[in-house]
């Protein structure tokens, strides 16, 4: 039987890991300011295949993956991503949901699904039938803790790369500021 025909392929494993990532200079923008960002990493192994996925969440969402979601996902069909989560959203419906638990849930989700694409050999794109010709997009940053120089080399660099569009963060002021 080849991958591309099996019917049942029990996830053997899931690990989480979170880390913490210093960014280069303090950010912001028009709520808070950091000087970090986390991520929580999640494989998921089943036929010698390892899937990833992640998240941008505090570390907890790792707590939330370790107590609420493992033992669903741990011998759940690797095949059947859809049911998994389905099975997953009814766990956190008391623990976030939105919110932290549904963080947590997408990082599974993710590596669910890459496992998945790796066990039926498969590009993740054509198993998700997401194939486009072109695909808009777009710079995200420009932080309101910028220098005027630096966003200047941001969005510009974006755009002198071919990249046409550029979403930036506006102020953190409340008030409209007087020009002169």
């Amino acid at each position: 039987m080849t991958v591309a025909t099996r019917s049942h392929v029990a996830v053997e494993g899931l690990s989480v890991a979170a880390y913490t990532i210093p960014t280069d200079a303090p950010e912001s923008d028009g709520t808070l300011e950091w000087d970090s960002t986390t991520i929580v990493v999640v494989e998921a192994r089943a036929g010698n295949e390892t899937g990833l996925g992640y998240t941008y969440a505090p570390a907890a969402a790792g707590a939330v993956i370790d107590e609420k979601l493992r033992d669903i996902v741990h011998g759940a069909d690797a095949l059947a991503v859809r049911r998994t989560w389905a099975r997953c959203a009814a766990e956190l419906r008391n623990a976030g949901r939105p919110g932290l638990g549904f963080t947590a849930l997408s990082a599974v989700d993710i590596a669910l699904w890459d496992l998945k694409a790796r066990l039926l050999e498969q590009p993740l794109a054509t198993l998700l039938d997401a194939r486009h010709e072109t695909v808009p997009v777009y710079g995200s940053g420009g932080f309101t803790s910028y220098s005027l120089e630096r966003l200047r080399e941001q969005l510009g660099g974006w755009v002198a790369d071919g990249i046409p569009r550029v979403k930036r963060k506006i102020s953190r002021e409340p008030e409209p500021v007087a020009r002169p």
